[in-house]
Formats: C-alpha cells, sequence, structure tokens
C-alpha cells in the first residue's frame, strides 16, 4: 500500500532565495527530482512539495538545510546538492550543518578551507586525536591536500617545528631515469601535488621561504633512512607504492612531538608485478594497535568534479568483474 499524498509548504525569505537553492537554469532542482520522487513548484516565495509523505519529507530537510547555508552566505555548488542528496536520502541531510560550521584553515588569500564530506570530517578529527594516521581511499578525496593543511596550522600554532613531505619514487609507466636533470629536478614532478597544496595555503612566496629556511622539506622516501623525525608532521603521500620494508622503515623514524600521515589509494598501485604494498600489508599488521587511526574513504567522499565520481565508480565495478 503506497502511503498518501501530502503537500509540504516551504516559505522562503525572498525569491533570490528560490533562485540560489534551484541553481543556475534550476540545475540543482533537476537534480533533486531525479534523485528524490516528489515534484517541487516554486511560486514567488514559497515551495511546495507534493509527493508520498516520506519522500516529500526527505525533501522538505533537504530544502531547509541547504536554505540554512544560503543563508550563511554559502555559496551551492553542484558537488554539495549532490552530496546533500545523497544525505537526504536516509533523512542525514542535517549533518551537513555540522561540516559547514568550522573552518579548518584558510587559503593564502583569506578564503575559508573547510571539510566537505562527513568521511572527510572523521579524517580531519583522527588525525588531530591520534599520532599516525592511515588516510585510504579514492583519488579527490583531500587526502593528501588535508594533511597538509592540518601541517601547516600545525606548524604556525608551534606544535611542531616543521613539515616533512614525502613520497615514494615510483614511476606511474614512465622510467625516471631518461628525465633530463638534476635529482631534484627529477623528483620535482612526483611531488607536484604536493606543492599545490602548499601553494594554496600559504602561497608561492611563502612556501619558498619556508623550504629555504628548511621548515618545510620535500624529500623522496629513500631520504628517511636513518633519520628519526623529533617535533615534525610527517606526511607520506601515494603510500601504495612503498614496499613493507620502505613503510617499515618510514614508520620507526617517529620522534618525539611527532606526527605522521600516511595517504594513498590501494586501486593505484604502480609497484613491479609480484611486490606486495607497504600500504595493503600495514593495515593488516597495525590494525590491532589503538593509537593509529586508520580512515578509510569512499566514492561519496570524492570532492573533485561530480563526473570524477562517477568514472571511479565505473573503475571500480570494472576491477570487481575482472577480480
Amino acid at each position: 500500500m503506497s502511503e498518501q499524498l501530502v503537500n509540504i509548504k516551504l516559505p522562503l525569505h525572498s525569491a533570490a532565495e528560490g533562485l540560489s537553492l534551484f541553481g543556475p537554469q534550476d540545475a540543482f532542482l533537476k537534480l533533486i527530482e531525479q534523485h528524490l520522487p516528489a515534484s517541487i513548484v516554486l511560486r514567488e516565495s514559497e515551495i511546495t512539495i507534493r509527493g508520498e509523505q516520506r519522500e516529500a519529507e526527505k525533501v522538505e530537510q533537504l530544502f531547509e538545510v541547504l536554505l540554512e547555508l544560503i543563508r550563511n552566505g554559502y555559496i551551492l555548488t553542484e558537488r554539495d546538492v549532490l552530496y546533500a542528496i545523497d544525505l537526504a536520502k536516509d533523512f542525514r541531510a542535517d549533518q551537513l550543518l555540522d561540516l559547514y560550521k568550522g573552518e579548518i584553515a584558510m587559503t593564502y588569500r583569506g578564503k575559508p578551507i573547510r571539510v566537505k564530506t562527513i568521511g572527510q570530517k572523521h579524517y580531519v578529527t583522527t588525525i588531530k586525536k591520534r599520532d599516525v594516521v592511515f588516510g585510504v581511499g579514492p583519488a579527490g578525496t583531500g587526502k593528501t591536500y588535508l594533511a597538509v593543511v592540518l601541517a601547516i596550522t600545525a606548524l604556525k600554532e608551534g606544535s611542531v617545528k616543521r613539515i616533512i613531505l614525502t613520497r615514494p619514487a615510483v614511476e606511474a609507466g614512465e622510467s625516471l631515469g631518461f628525465l633530463p636533470g638534476d635529482l631534484q629536478e627529477k623528483v620535482d614532478p612526483y611531488l607536484r601535488p604536493l606543492y599545490d597544496a602548499l601553494y594554496d595555503v600559504m602561497g608561492p612566496e611563502q612556501t619558498a621561504k619556508a623550504l629555504e629556511r628548511g621548515l618545510i622539506e620535500i624529500a623522496p622516501l629513500a631520504y628517511m633512512r636513518g633519520r628519526t623525525l623529533d617535533d615534525s608532521f610527517i606526511i607520506l603521500d601515494e603510500a601504495q607504492n612503498t614496499t613493507p620494508e620502505q613503510m617499515k622503515m618510514f614508520l620507526t623514524r617517529l620522534g618525539f612531538g611527532s606526527k605522521m600521515v600516511i595517504t594513498g589509494d590501494v586501486t593505484q598501485i604502480d609497484l613491479p608485478k609480484g611486490k606486495k604494498s607497504g600500504l595493503v600489508e600495514a593495515k593488516t599488521i597495525l590494525s590491532g594497535i589503538e593509537e593509529i587511526g586508520f580512515v578509510q574513504f569512499a566514492e561519496s567522499d570524492v570532492v573533485r568534479h561530480s563526473l570524477v565520481q562517477k568514472i571511479i565508480v565505473a573503475y571500480d565495478r570494472a576491477a570487481e568483474n575482472q577480480g
């Protein structure tokens, strides 16, 4: 037996709110109608939602949450609306409000940096609580970016004396030896994504100064051997391309007053055939240690273009079918 049809009316403060809510050329409205079975009509400054009671109430909660964001000066993107729709399906849209309350930092241009998904929020909280955290999941979930942002914040607050960013130099199909230039120039293309995050938060000038003064060090993983790193925030990126030996070597560099964040995507391992990934192994070996945090990101945490999310899901499906 189907539920009875209801009409829910939602007053707006102004017609402009309706425009922000429905998006350019009603793009957001179309997305909502596509994913949630209810009809939505805007007349002057009132929205009418018509549908089966549960479905209509989901849309009502969704609109109330999006309206609160708009009223707080937040400019919605298609990505925000899609994520909100996903949450609204389980009546969880209100969890979005928590996400947008806190800023974790500002870019050097003064734009607030916020977590955009519940997975990201959990990651940030875990990094603040634990000394060693693994962030594992698909590309575009902000694993590296957020770790760099938190590292810069820790440096500015004085809770660490320096930041160390490192990646294993494994080539995704290209061979390093044939690239022109000295080691620094050869390593740079690998470390580019780390620079991008630094530039975003500190600006190119401040980043260059911090690198010069040794406050920030960017180095291939091999350079970590034999060192103990005290009072440092250390990020190991692309950790799926470490061997088990490299991973153990890295983790045992942890010094007093230091934090380590290890990020990677186990679906993108570029190690030679037959080589085990240190990231995959670490998860198995270390999962019983309470002080180590493991955060698993999902496709719904992808904060890039919504098409990127679809591409990831399609590849995952293909891999499962082959497996």
